[in-house]
């Protein structure tokens, strides 16, 4: 800073005061002393900054299975958002989310001066230990979270499984068969009891779910088994997600059964790779860039005071993509089994 205030001209306090955004300097003052500083490629040292403003700038995030689709966009789309308010952020990645676990990692920001946590929590165990926690900066947790008063961002996720069945419905078929998440997941619950909730409403007894582990393996196996339930009252599956989907379109394929003239199927999450599947698929679209933009802005509010613009919990509406793995189909006359 000392070698910035020589080559401008200005004292040391001057450069302080434009690096700090301080409204008593003059505009060719600020522009001379910007045009130095980016001459000079200076970098303000950010520890220094800190003992001075109490700020580090700095926001922590705390993540697990982001090697899957859902937790890893939202990571991408908080950095995202953090970096365009000038933050940086520290995140710990963790294989389970837990009350020691998570206690660890609060600890671990904590030292290294956060300011506040967002933490991506798909787990209702994983919200119910957060709840549990004492810590010394602002909380947002990123998913579903009934039941607890955390504040929050999640997508509907019971919204995109009632837009998905309610798709199927009016397309013609008598039911829709469902191939859920795992139990543990709070928005696999979410997207079964949408599905489920709207057959209800249509008057229609749901099939006995089936059940993998967002995995394409897993939508593989299971689609082998609704394959013998094709000319018996199955027309229609939504899958959980796109990458089980993907298994489900697979062995139908080799079953001899086709998509959408047998069977149409419709999955959640529109990954990039949803729209070039054989055929298509339909699926529901997350948000993801409006849930990182919402959750550092919450964030943000709390760690400055602010009260919220909006309520402490916020919801985004996903958006329902229709592709070629589903189209108007004629109810057949077969009995649902259940």
């Amino acid at each position: 800073m000392a070698d910035v205030a020589r080559v401008a001209g200005v004292s040391h306090q001057t450069v302080s005061r434009v690096l700090g955004d301080h409204p008593n300097v003059r505009d060719a003052t600020r522009a001379r002393v910007l045009r130095v500083i980016e001459e000079m490629g200076y970098r303000r040292n950010s520890s220094a900054r800190a003992l001075v403003t109490r700020r580090t700038r700095t926001l922590g995030v705390v993540a697990s299975d982001t090697t899957l689709y859902g937790p890893a966009s939202t990571l991408f789309a908080l950095e995202e958002a953090a970096r365009a308010e000038g933050y940086l952020v520290s995140t710990v990645s963790l294989r389970k989310l837990t009350m020691e676990t998570l206690s660890e990692a609060m600890d671990h920001l904590s030292e290294g001066g956060v300011e506040g946590v967002v933490t991506i929590a798909p787990q209702q165990s994983a919200v119910d230990a957060l709840a549990e926690l004492r810590y010394p900066f602002p909380v947002v947790v990123v998913g579903s979270a009934p039941g607890v008063d955390i504040p929050g961002v999640s997508v509907d996720q019971h919204l995109g499984a009632t837009l998905a069945t309610s798709h199927l419905l009016a397309a013609g078929h008598r039911t829709v068969w469902h191939l859920a998440g795992p139990e543990d997941w709070q928005e696999a619950a979410d997207r079964a009891a949408g599905w489920r909730a709207t057959l209800d409403a249509a008057g229609v007894e749901a099939p006995v779910p089936l059940r993998g582990d967002w995995s394409p393996l897993s939508g593989y196996r299971a689609g082998q088994e609704l394959a013998g339930w094709v000319g018996r009252g199955l027309t229609a599956v939504f899958a959980a997600n796109d990458q089980m989907a993907l298994g489900v379109l697979r062995a139908l394929r080799e079953a001899g059964v086709r998509t959408p003239q047998d069977v149409a199927v419709v999955g959640f999450d529109d990954i990039p790779e949803s729209e070039f599947y054989a055929p298509p698929l339909t699926t529901v679209r997350q948000d993801f860039s409006a849930v990182g933009k919402r959750g550092i802005a919450l964030l943000l509010e709390l760690i400055e005071g602010r009260p919220p613009a909006t309520t402490a919990r916020i919801t985004i509406e996903p958006q329902l993509v229709v592709r070629a793995s589903t189209f108007p189909y004629a109810a057949r006359t077969e009995g649902v089994p259940h």
